[in-house]
């Protein structure tokens, strides 16, 4: 598939997340040293001027309008998918159709029904030798990494108690306009899947345990917003010249909030809200064993928290690592100790961990059928917020999507 050992990347989609990606695959050979070399060949997106000025600025050689073309190029190996979710399916299922390896951000898609159809199409890619993986990139912050090999390791003993919260406050002025995210039509839902999921996938990561059953509640506390000019045609006051805003309905949660079981005997809460006002990006896990404590907040992001209760009690308490080592995960090939990194590397790591699966015949994590998992998760959260009715099962992995 692939030429002078080239990993010929297209990638859909070029706003927050296509911007990320594009500095991954930009830098992750010039960090690592890899059996392939991420050629940023071609980006598609809608609208041909944006695009072309996104091409320019993001480093990629080509750009096009149309997506079904981009797939069926013979000099593309990759399709990086980094678009709303409801197109998040036909994509990845039409290149992996196509032979090509596919990365899709998170959430996989907007329905288990599409996330199950695409895992069933990943697992024939797989059989074909093509692979793919769920971009969850929290995965790949080193200290998080660090947190999963102590965890396995045994330092906190058997896991009894699991906190995660995902704080922002990005939409709390209700004038904010009715965006893509806030519209499940295009998002499928709002905080629970946008930072919810990383969250279920973190936690599940780092403990290797599945949440097999949630009670929850969402809630959607700006009903209405305004549209956004672009969209609406409306002048610079968004209004219709009567002094009247035209607005849209918000179809979305603007926060969630469940508890859960885990199939290892851990019981959980997790938060995800957009409504956290003064947290920007606030994500933190603290894990409780019979052993220990460790714990990972995203605001220091180069540390954890660790709590060995083995230690005499004289000398107990929490003792702050200092993640920059360079034996610590990810981190050799980066800066002397004690020099931390930032958001985007997690990318970058992503990107060297995709490109190394592909070179060996790895099959990549999160698969899409792990990505599937957090769906099934989601869709529970949903079904028992939707319904009041309280503890709701999370649904098996069906048999035929894992064969």
């Amino acid at each position: 598939m692939s030429t002078q050992s080239q990993l010929r990347v297209g990638m859909v989609g070029y706003a927050f997340m296509g911007a990320a990606h594009s500095q991954a695959w930009r830098t992750v050979n010039r960090v690592f040293d890899l059996p392939l070399h991420a050629r940023m060949t071609a980006v598609c997106g809608r609208d041909e001027a944006n695009v072309a000025a996104a091409a320019a600025r993001l480093g990629w050689e080509q750009h096009t309008t149309d997506w079904r073309s981009l797939v069926s190029r013979d000099d593309i190996d990759l399709i990086d998918i980094c678009t709303p979710g409801d197109s998040h399916a036909e994509i990845a299922i039409a290149a992996l159709a196509a032979g090509k390896h596919v990365l899709c951000e998170k959430p996989l898609a907007n329905t288990i029904d599409e996330a199950r159809q695409m895992a069933a199409a990943a697992e024939r890619g797989a059989a074909a030798g093509v692979r793919s993986m769920c971009g969850f990139n929290y995965r790949r912050v080193p200290a998080v990494a660090l947190m999963r090999r102590m965890v396995a390791d045994g330092r906190i003993g058997d896991i009894r108690h699991i906190r995660a919260a995902y704080l922002q406050d990005w939409i709390t002025d209700p004038q904010f306009p009715l965006v893509w995210r806030l519209q499940k039509d295009k998002a499928g839902s709002g905080a629970l899947g946008d930072i919810g999921a990383h969250i279920i996938d973190l936690t599940q990561f780092v403990t290797g345990q599945r949440i097999t059953g949630v009670t929850a509640l969402t809630e959607t506390f700006v009903k209405e917003r305004p549209l956004p000019q672009a969209s609406s045609g409306l002048s610079a006051a968004a209004g219709d010249g009567n002094g009247t805003v035209a607005t849209g309905l918000v179809t979305v949660d603007d926060a969630a909030l469940f508890l859960a079981r885990l199939d290892g005997g851990a019981i959980a809460t997790y938060e995800a809200t957009r409504f956290a006002t003064g947290r920007k990006n606030g994500l933190r896990v603290e894990i409780n064993g019979s052993l220990g404590s460790i714990a990972f907040d995203f605001e220091r992001m180069n540390e954890l928290e660790f709590y060995d209760a083995a230690e005499p009690s004289t000398e107990q308490g929490f003792t702050t690592i200092l993640v920059t080592e360079p034996d610590h995960p990810y981190l050799s090939a980066w800066w002397p100790p004690g020099h931390g990194i930032g958001y985007e590397h997690s990318f970058t790591h992503q990107a060297r961990d995709l490109i190394e699966a592909i070179a060996t015949g790895a099959d990549p994590a999160p698969s899409f059928t792990d990505a599937l998992q957090v769906q099934l998760v989601l869709d529970a959260v949903l079904r028992s917020a939707g319904s009041g009715s309280g503890w709701t099962d999370v649904e098996p992995i069906l048999a035929e999507v894992a064969a």
